[in-house]
């Protein structure tokens, strides 16, 4: 199983999903960043985080997935909110988001979400469809409200 896979078999039923599971660094320095979102779209508070930080904590000491010491830091997702489905571009659409594909980069505004196709807008005005999965996208843009 990987920590993806661990991650989401833990939070998903306690009304949470993973926005990104991150192993990264080497030795005792190692961190496993895990990011956050409510399954019902509610803010993410202290509360969630502690609650969320102890039950990983006592799977990860029970498969003891990972070589090593490590750090597990339990987040929001924050100003950089990776977007992975069409139900996060649709709630935040109309707000510009940074997209990276395999042809480069660029940050552009949501404008249409169809099936499995966000279409943004351009600086210049020109649009583009990309297919959710072929590409990655966090937001660029910070809401004024919850969403």
């Amino acid at each position: 199983m990987d920590l993806w896979e661990l991650v989401e078999k833990v939070v998903r039923p306690l009304g949470y999903e993973p926005l990104q599971v991150d192993l990264h660094g080497a030795g005792k320095t190692q961190v496993l960043t895990v990011r956050l979102d409510r399954l019902d779209e509610k803010p993410i508070k202290i509360a969630d985080l502690q609650r969320v930080s102890r039950v990983i904590g006592i799977e990860l000491d029970r498969l003891d997935p990972i070589r090593g010491g490590y750090r597990l830091e339990v987040e929001s997702p924050g100003p950089r909110r990776p977007l992975l489905r069409a139900r996060h571009f649709e709630r935040f659409a109309g707000l510009k988001v940074k997209v990276r594909t395999e042809d480069g980069a660029f940050t552009a505004r949501v404008i249409a979400v169809r099936g499995d196709g966000v279409t943004f807008e351009k600086a210049n005005g020109d649009k583009e469809t990309l297919k959710i999965g072929e590409f990655k996208a966090q937001l660029a843009e910070w809401p004024s409200e919850h969403r």
